[in-house]
């Protein structure tokens, strides 16, 4: 038995947190968590569902951070700080 919603078109995770709702926008997809609770040492822990990206073009973008990990490791990769700690992309 799968989990499924109402709609049974749209499979639930096992996290909610790592849902994909297309009707958000930019804003929501930005404060929504995958993870929001204590771990074993005590220290709370929050995870963001989505990473908002500066594009090149000046856009922003919201990348789910498990469907779209490869985009947010590339991301990554293009940022470097200078020795003034002003972030460069090269």
């Amino acid at each position: 038995m799968t989990d499924q919603k109402s709609d049974n078109k749209t499979p639930l995770t096992a996290n909610p947190g790592d849902r994909i709702d297309d009707a958000k926008d930019l804003d929501e997809k930005s404060e929504q968590l995958a993870v929001d609770s204590p771990d074993i040492t005590g220290d709370h822990i929050q995870v963001p569902t989505y990473f908002v990206v500066d594009e090149p073009n000046g856009e922003q973008k919201a990348l789910h951070h498990v469907k779209d990990a490869e985009e947010i490791s590339d991301v990554i990769r293009q940022a470097r700080m200078d020795e003034n700690g002003d972030r460069k992309w090269w």
